[in-house]
């Protein structure tokens, strides 16, 4: 596993990644930097935890908003016969569950970022 040394909102953070991975890796990071610096830009909120955990909502909810624009797309077009959507059994439908590691790798991420104690800091 490669380690990298990132910025997010000018602090330091050594993160593991696997081979390969490091492009992707770099492009949440410069996701999340960006929309922890807008909200502490906006000036309402301080503290580093605060900002991190709204970063990650927001960027859950865009994330939410794409499986649900991908799932209208998928519905809107006829699927072809030899390859109907099918449900992983759950309820869930195929756009959901291939959506749903990206997710918890987004909240690993910000899990390993919190640490322990539950703050950045």
């Amino acid at each position: 596993m490669k380690q990298l040394d990132v910025q997010i909102m000018g602090q330091s953070y050594l993160l593991g990644c696997p081979e390969g991975g490091e492009t992707r890796l770099l492009d949440a990071v410069e996701k999340v930097d960006a929309a922890m610096c807008k909200i502490r830009d906006a000036g309402k909120i301080k503290a580093r935890d605060r900002i991190a955990v709204l970063a990650a909502l927001n960027l859950a909810f865009e994330l939410s908003e794409l499986e649900a624009n991908a799932l209208k797309a998928a519905h809107s077009t006829p699927a072809p016969a030899a390859a109907p959507a099918r449900s992983n059994g759950a309820g869930m439908s195929a756009a959901e569950a291939a959506a749903q590691p990206q997710l918890a790798a987004l909240l690993q991420r910000l899990d390993n970022a919190l640490g322990v104690d539950g703050r950045l800091l």
